[in-house]
Parts: C-alpha cells; sequence; structure tokens
C-alpha cells in the first residue's frame, strides 16, 4: 500500500506540473473568451460571421463578404500576458477570398503583445502588435512560416534595430492544407522565438513601439519607444480561409525571475 501511495503521489506530481500553467485559450466550443475587431466595423462586430466554431476547430472564412475590401479582422483572447510559450495549430484551406490582397493568399498571423482591442480604432487596420507572421506554400515557391511583421512597432536582430517590415525565419515551405504546428516563445521585453514544427526558425529582441505599417490608428496608443513587455494576443482574418485546431498557452512568468527554473521548465516542455 505504502508503495502504491508513492506511485500516485509521483504519478499526480507530474500530471500537475505538465497541466500546471497550460491555458487552453481555445476551448473548442465556442468564442466566449474572444474578443472581435475587424477594420471598417465596430469593436465586438463580428461582421459575416468572420470568425465561428464548428467540429471543435475555430474557424475563420469569407463566404458572407461580398469583397474582402481591406476588412482585416482579428480575435484577441480576454486577458493580456507577459511571459509565455503560445501553442497553435493550424492549416489553411479552400481559395483565398475575393477582393484579396495578392500578398495575402494563404496568410494569417499569431499577433504577441497586442494593443488593447478595445483601443483600436473602427478603420485601423491591424493592432499595433507584434506579428508571428503564418503562410501557406502556393504549390510550387519556397514560402517559410513563422515569420515576423512589425506593425507599429520594432525589434532587434542581433542588437540591431530592424526597420523593414519583415523578416523571413528559416523554416520550410508547408504546401496544401496539412497541419503546422508553431509555438511563440515569448519573455517580456527580452527575447522571443518563433518555433514550428519543433524547430526554433526565428530570434529576436527588444520589442517597442514605433515604426510604420499600421493605420487609422489613435496617436494617443502609439507611443513610439515605448517597451513592450506584455499585451494581448490575436488570431488574423487576412483573406485566406484558416482553421485553427489548437491555441493554448505556457504560463511562464512565475518562472522569469529565476533562470534556473525557467530553464528547467523551458526543457520539460520541449520534450512534451
Amino acid at each position: 500500500m505504502k508503495k502504491l501511495l508513492t506511485l500516485l503521489l509521483l504519478t499526480s506530481s507530474f500530471y500537475g506540473f505538465a497541466q500546471n500553467g497550460w491555458i487552453n485559450l481555445f476551448n473548442g466550443k465556442d468564442l466566449k473568451d474572444w474578443n472581435i475587431k475587424i477594420a471598417q466595423h465596430s469593436y465586438q462586430e463580428n461582421f459575416g460571421n468572420t470568425f465561428y466554431v464548428k467540429d471543435g476547430l475555430l474557424k475563420v472564412k469569407y463566404d458572407e463578404y461580398a469583397s474582402f475590401d481591406k476588412q482585416y479582422g482579428h480575435i484577441f483572447y480576454k486577458k493580456p500576458f507577459s511571459s509565455y510559450l503560445l501553442r497553435i495549430e493550424y492549416r489553411f484551406v479552400g481559395e483565398q477570398a475575393k477582393g484579396g490582397e495578392g500578398w495575402a493568399l494563404r496568410n494569417s498571423g499569431a499577433m504577441l503583445h497586442c494593443q488593447d482591442p478595445a483601443t483600436m480604432l473602427k478603420d485601423q487596420d491591424f493592432p499595433i502588435s507584434i506579428e508571428g507572421q503564418l503562410l501557406g506554400g502556393n504549390g510550387k515557391d519556397e514560402r517559410p512560416t513563422g515569420n515576423v511583421c512589425t506593425p507599429g512597432t520594432t525589434i532587434e536582430i542581433k542588437e540591431n534595430l530592424f526597420t523593414p517590415h519583415c523578416l523571413n525565419s528559416s523554416s520550410k515551405t508547408y504546401h496544401g492544407e496539412q497541419w503546422v504546428t508553431a509555438e511563440f516563445l515569448v519573455l517580456g521585453d527580452s527575447v522571443i522565438k518563433h518555433i514550428i514544427n519543433g524547430d526554433t526558425v526565428l530570434t529576436y529582441t527588444h520589442p517597442k513601439i514605433g515604426g510604420g505599417n499600421v493605420s487609422n490608428f489613435d496617436p494617443k496608443i502609439k507611443e513610439d519607444g515605448k517597451r513592450l513587455t506584455s499585451g494581448y494576443i490575436a488570431l488574423q482574418s487576412e483573406s485566406h480561409p484558416i482553421e485553427f485546431r489548437v491555441v493554448k498557452l505556457f504560463d511562464l512568468q512565475p518562472y522569469v525571475g529565476d533562470k534556473k527554473r525557467l530553464g528547467k521548465v523551458l526543457e520539460r516542455l520541449r520534450k512534451q
């Protein structure tokens, strides 16, 4: 009996660690924990039923759009985070919406350190944020995923300020409608890593508010030079249908003050 109790305690301890800190941002049933902002529409208006849940998937579609017409949309988790590992499983499906931009073919994103969506103006195109860009292959060309784009923000690459809007990762190209796992390791404003199917494909540091590539924003919100130490997480609608079956997050904030503990947690997460 004593051995059995010991085994149960050990098993319970391991299970508790594996679950502790993980938050299923998408519950597979509904969007009650999410807030929506679509350009040209009011906050919380899910124009055209762009974002919806079916068969356990969070889907983004445009069946009710006459034309996409730059109505870029984002769906935000209800609370902000600072340090975390975000894990997403996604796939592109179907055809791009009529009126979508050529560059938006099989294009979406996970927006990190976003401004509060309630502060976005009606015609604002993108939230001030760091974009973990998700791209699907077009069937013939090299098109890496897990890139970074900077709407209203700046980052540093190897201690140097990066001024172009987007930077490609070193990932392979994923054609067709296959599922891809994208992870984003975010440690406040110290470092952000993009990980695709287990491979680290991009690393950058010191995200701040600044730069261009965002329109029709409230100038009081765009405080250029302000460090981005936390923010909301959003998924993007850019004119190509996409589906998400996993959106979950491991909260690393309790460990950031102890590098040794943080290292151990990250090593265990890497093996999961």
